[in-house]
């Protein structure tokens, strides 16, 4: 599964290249796809991404640097930061939903359509099953 996460995630990296959105590699991918629109805090973001703190907060630094996104005071808390999209950012977020797209399309052409609905309904199956089992990989 890690080999076929690995491979789709390229494709879409290699698709947002293609049309010219070259600011983030695969590395980037883990911080983007759990950051909620509105923002999300820096240790949620670890969380979901079964990441330290730490990893994490280099990550938001690096991706920082290119403008996608900014931190931002949290509203429901003084002391907190919000992780944002920026302007620019949710700009990139509409490019990458078009590579996450055409690289389900691709997935789609090569094993079928039936077999992709299939695989996505199984492994969230499992997901579902396996929700009040899983435990934090320890760090």
């Amino acid at each position: 599964m890690n080999e076929a996460v690995r491979i789709f995630e390229a494709r879409i990296v290699e698709r947002l290249h293609e049309a010219g959105r070259t600011e983030l590699s695969v590395a980037h991918i883990n911080l983007t796809r759990n950051l909620d629109e509105r923002g999300t805090r820096l240790t949620e973001l670890a969380r979901r991404a079964s990441m330290t703190k730490q990893s994490m907060s280099e990550l938001v630094d690096q991706v920082e640097r290119t403008g996608l996104i900014a931190r931002r005071p949290d509203p429901t808390d003084g002391r907190a930061k919000l992780i944002c999209f920026t302007g620019d950012g949710l700009v990139w977020l509409e490019a990458f939903h078009q590579a996450l797209n055409a690289a389900d399309a691709e997935m789609r052409d090569r094993i079928g359509s039936e077999m992709v609905d299939l695989i996505v309904e199984l492994l969230g199956t499992y997901v579902e099953a396996s929700g009040s089992e899983v435990r934090e990989t320890p760090r």
